[in-house]
This record gives C-alpha cells, sequence and structure tokens, in this order.
C-alpha cells in the first residue's frame, strides 16, 4: 500500500505542476496542501480506509488534469485560457448570481 500511496502523491504533485504552470502561489499553495492531506492520513491502518483516500487521490488527480485551466489576463481587459487535450469534452460551468448568493 505504502507504494500505491507514493504512486498517488507524485502522480498529484505532477498533475498540479502541469495545472498551475506559472502560478507561483497555487503551485506552492497547492504542494502544501497534498503534502498536509497525504501527513494527516499516514496513520491511517484501516485497509478500506486507505482504499478510500487513495481513490480520492485518484478522482483529485483527475479533476486537477482534465477539469482546470488557468485564465491569464490579456492587454485587453479580458480573459484567456488555452485547453488541451484532456480538457476535450469538458463543459465550462459559471455560476449564476444565484449559485454565488447561496454559496455565500
Amino acid at each position: 500500500m505504502a507504494k500505491e500511496a507514493l504512486a498517488a502523491y507524485r502522480a498529484l504533485l505532477r498533475a498540479r505542476k502541469i495545472s498551475f504552470a506559472g502560478d507561483l502561489p497555487m503551485l506552492t499553495q497547492s504542494a502544501k496542501e497534498i503534502r498536509s492531506k497525504f501527513e494527516e492520513n499516514r496513520a491511517v491502518s484501516s485497509t478500506s480506509e486507505i482504499q478510500k483516500l487513495l481513490q480520492d487521490a485518484r478522482e483529485a488527480t483527475d479533476f486537477l488534469t482534465n477539469m482546470v485551466v488557468q485564465a491569464k489576463l490579456t492587454d485587453r481587459g479580458s480573459y484567456e485560457i488555452r485547453l488541451d487535450k484532456e480538457h476535450k469534452g469538458a463543459t465550462l460551468e459559471i455560476p449564476s448570481e444565484e449559485k454565488v448568493s447561496n454559496a455565500t
């Protein structure tokens, strides 16, 4: 299981490196968060709980790889995104004002 956990940890670090390329604050903070979550669960010994945590890590890696894009502010004042082949088939959901107000 230790090898699987290490592989999941490394996969998450690689996914965040690609998703947040060029964004030093996000690269730094995401690495801290990933490390923190793995350290938090270091003492878990239940096989079923470990399997659940590994599945969570795989889902997080998939989410970072396929659903997260970076938008960059252009000289015109608008934002531009670059989609990679991993994003093919994904949909862009922009929260409505109602969703935003309900979330706060």
